[in-house]
């Protein structure tokens, strides 16, 4: 929905558990010379300022990166996610969020290829402009993320990570994302998908990752971080989770190391929480 701008709620809680994921996927895609695209369905901004805007009103990142930033001895998945944000924060002070794009960005070798849509009519410009300078590595979409997924199953080096988080304000996003998986494993089968969703009271919320785990046909890894109870009468966003097709082999190891540690950081009261479901075939 075209009222929903992703500054608002920048480097909250719901990003740390989703780039935490990406960042771990993409180590493990760089691990091998061989070239790998990223696609990514609904892909924001780009980056974002944290001192003024949106996330400056919202102030949503001081319950998700700030209160991580300064921590010593965060265990090495944690150690790799922060060091990708310390990137668009050189002088050490959080003053810049990186989204997807842009950490994405940061883990492309001269072979490998990102594809960003988006179709918000502010947002698609700010993105634009922000990739102005990134030459035929960044392609940039003014379309629909699910209908551009399409054109580009299966890529053309067979590796791939796509990375698909609406904003799920309108409901029919819960079906438009298990519609898109549904395809998207038949053109491409043995590509990583990492799909993000909301915890939030709605039944659609709910059943999501069920209706995921029923499409996949092979391994799997679900996380889910709760961050405290639902707001009265039910509203607000209480936690988020990651469903992951094909994951790499060591991704359920390291999101394991970081959810106990996620968990007393951003926990908000006394009912935060972790789960952690994982399918090795």
């Amino acid at each position: 929905m075209f009222s929903y701008r992703h500054g608002f709620h920048a480097g909250n809680h719901a990003d740390v558990l989703k780039h935490l994921v990406q960042v771990l996927i993409l180590e493990h895609l760089t691990a091998k010379d061989k070239a790998f695209w990223v696609i990514d369905t609904h892909a924001g901004g780009g980056s974002y300022r944290l001192d003024e805007g949106y996330a400056a009103k919202s102030l949503e990142y001081e319950t998700g990166i700030a209160r991580l930033w300064d921590v010593p001895d965060l265990p090495v998945p944690l150690r790799s996610y922060i060091e990708d944000v310390r990137r668009v924060n050189p002088d050490g002070q959080l003053k810049v969020y990186p989204g997807s794009p842009q950490i994405s960005l940061q883990h492309l070798r001269s072979q490998d290829r990102l594809h960003v849509f988006e179709k918000h009519p502010t947002e698609i410009g700010v993105l634009q402009e922000y990739f102005s300078t990134a030459g035929r590595q960044v392609t940039v979409h003014d379309q629909d993320g699910y209908a551009g997924l399409k054109a580009l199953l299966p890529p053309p080096p067979r590796r791939a990570l796509v990375l698909i988080d609406p904003s799920y304000e309108d409901k029919n996003d819960y079906d438009a994302v298990v519609e898109a998986m549904s395809e998207a494993l038949k053109r491409f089968a043995i590509g990583t998908y990492a799909v993000w969703y909301p915890q939030v009271q709605r039944a659609e919320s709910h059943q999501l990752p069920q209706r995921l785990q029923a499409l996949a046909p092979g391994d799997w890894m679900h996380a889910a971080l709760t961050v405290k109870a639902p707001g009265p009468g039910g509203l607000g966003l209480h936690g988020s989770g990651m469903f992951v097709f094909n994951p790499p082999w060591k991704l359920e190891r390291s999101v394991r190391d970081a959810l106990p540690t996620l968990v007393r950081l951003l926990g908000q009261d006394g009912h935060a929480t972790s789960d952690l479901y994982y399918r090795n075939s």
